[in-house]
């Protein structure tokens, strides 16, 4: 949190924007919610969510722990509710969550050498990501973020073998997130989407330049085929 860097004080202008330039679904992570384990940047969201209406899906993380959090996201126009350490501490949660927003629910894996962390990346566990990851597939979750938070922010690269290696192990899709930086990144993992790897997150990237997203997005629909 001492290291965050702020791009934008309109988010509303700035999920204009990035729907501007092609952007098929808006991820959303509430950091100081992460933290703090309750939303903490409800105003902001609502903003992005007005502007956004329905054209495209959002996706929203970050200190959601109940279901009543879920279904107000839902209301307010969230498409999905990503839910990270809470399903690793409380599956029972992430359980109930699946059965009472059929659909909606994503389950987010953070993890260093196959390793799941939680509270923000602060804590390792022992738990092992692709044993955790069919765990919450029998739950009937809609999909997996994948992060590899050895690289996330880092434009170091994608860990495309990771990423593999868990959509291989699934019936349900991987979006895969942490350290894309560049086209090649992008490429790379368009090359092993028949693997189960329906998408990518990328944040830092696009706002420091590294990552020309439109020029991304074609390309991605090119070699997807679309």
């Amino acid at each position: 949190m001492d290291d965050a860097t702020v791009f934008s004080e309109d988010p509303g202008a700035m999920a204009r924007h990035w729907i501007k330039q092609g952007a098929r679904r808006l991820h959303l992570v509430d950091l100081n919610g992460a933290f703090a384990g309750k939303p903490k940047n409800e105003s902001a969201i609502k903003a992005i969510l007005d502007e956004v209406g329905a054209e495209i899906p959002v996706q929203l993380g970050g200190g959601i722990r109940d279901l009543d959090t879920i279904e107000r996201c839902l209301d307010d126009g969230v498409s999905y509710v990503i839910i990270g350490t809470a399903a690793v501490k409380n599956p029972g949660f992430l359980h109930d969550a699946c059965g009472a927003f059929p659909g909606h629910i994503i389950v987010g894996l953070d993890a260093r050498d196959g390793k799941v962390a939680v509270d923000g990346w602060s804590k390792m566990t022992g738990h092992d990501v692709v044993d955790l990851a069919k765990k919450f597939e029998d739950y009937g979750v809609e999909a997996v973020i994948y992060t590899d938070i050895g690289r996330d922010g880092m434009l170091s690269g994608v860990n495309v073998e990771a990423t593999v290696k868990l959509a291989q192990a699934l019936r349900i899709p991987v979006i895969a997130s942490g350290g894309i930086a560049s086209l090649k990144d992008v490429k790379a993992l368009c090359a092993v989407q028949a693997e189960g790897i329906s998408g990518a997150i990328t944040g830092r990237a696009i706002y420091e330049g590294t990552l020309d997203f439109k020029k991304a997005q074609a390309e991605a629909d090119k070699l997807s085929g679309r």
